[in-house]
């Protein structure tokens, strides 16, 4: 395989950043892009890409004979569906965070994706993130030794609207899901224990949602290192994002990024600007990056950075998050699994 036939489903502003990275590699043809809300507005904006096919179901990217893989960016609720759908027609795919808000729904998923020899990648775009990968190559290199403590903060710049709240999953499952995987990413290692308590501190709806808006996560891996992830839904000064892992040898921290450098001192203090604003400002190249490693894995034939078990684990890490927080006690990974498979079949557990 030398070039790559690529549809979009789901064309809001994931959707879109997506289509605009991957029109940048000479080797990917974007053919077709779909969305529910599909409009002139939509039309117009795949026109002036070159976009030839505008439509209003996923089904009908993934039926499309031309098409190699597709980038699913739709709601979280069609993930998992249209995984088997794109599967069983011989798509590869590419299926943004997290493949559902179930387990025994993500690992259906994840086989069927299996079972048909198509290849699947999901959007933890994080991991792409230079800052992070070098972190991680430190760590991997042995240049801090053992890992034994690991500290990430999360804290947004402002809560979602109360729309995505309803069915996001909670924050767990939907904000955090990305440091649970970026602790064992950096790690090499799994969590085997969760200890999450949180909170709402910020806004009442997020009770009104059975959420919380703020949380401390302390983690135990296998073999014995420990982590702890503070994070908010909201950061008066911006987006914060830092990570630091400890070891025997010596640690390595990442801390925000920012517009510039400049640090202005007078004899009020010292300044700077406030971290890049959000998401897309900070991980934009990330983003870039998974999805240039997503075509390169698929023309050369080589594994994909980060896979339907990656997937699974971190959602089994959110499960367990939330069960400490109901429980009010530390939760193992498994006994999480356990119960939200035992209440899949009939008898939910506490």
């Amino acid at each position: 395989m030398t070039h790559l036939t690529i549809g979009i489903i789901g064309a809001g502003r994931i959707g879109k950043i997506h289509a605009d990275n991957l029109l940048r590699l000479p080797a990917v043809r974007v053919a077709a892009v779909s969305d529910i809300d599909a409009g002139p507005e939509l039309r117009s904006w795949a026109a002036a890409r070159g976009i030839g096919r505008v439509c209003g179901s996923g089904d009908d990217v993934v039926s499309d004979p031309a098409i190699d893989a597709v980038f699913i960016c739709s709601p979280t609720d069609t993930h998992a569906p249209l995984i088997k759908l794109a599967a069983a027609s011989g798509k590869h795919i590419f299926c943004e965070k997290p493949v559902s808000m179930n387990i025994a729904r993500t690992s259906e998923a994840v086989e069927a994706a299996r079972q048909a020899g198509v290849r699947l990648q999901v959007g933890f775009n994080r991991r792409f993130d230079r800052n992070f990968m070098r972190v991680r190559d430190h760590v991997r290199g042995g240049t801090v030794g053992e890992p034994h403590i690991v500290k990430i903060t999360s804290r947004d710049p402002g809560p979602p609207p109360e729309r995505y709240v309803k069915s996001s999953g909670g924050m767990f499952m939907d904000m955090l899901i990305h440091d649970f995987d970026m602790a064992r990413f950096v790690t090499g290692c799994e969590v085997e224990e969760v200890f999450a308590q949180g909170g709402v501190l910020i806004d009442p709806m997020f009770a009104a949602h059975g959420d919380v808006d703020t949380a401390i996560v302390t983690l135990r891996f296998a073999g014995g290192a420990l982590g702890v992830i503070d994070a908010s839904r909201r950061a008066a000064y911006g987006y914060d994002q830092r990570l630091e892992v400890f070891g025997s040898k010596g640690s390595v921290t990442v801390g925000n990024d920012y517009p510039n450098t400049a640090e202005v001192s007078t004899a009020a203090g010292v300044s700077r600007d406030k971290p890049l604003h959000f998401f897309l400002e900070r991980y934009m190249a990330a983003y870039a990056e998974e999805a240039r490693q997503f075509v390169d894995g698929l023309l050369r034939g080589d594994p994909l950075p980060v896979d339907g078990d990656d997937a699974l684990r971190a959602e089994a890490i959110a499960l367990a998050a939330a069960r400490s927080v109901r429980l009010g006690r530390p939760v193992k990974v498994a006994e999480a699994v356990a119960a939200e498979t035992a209440g899949q079949q009939g008898g939910r557990q506490p």
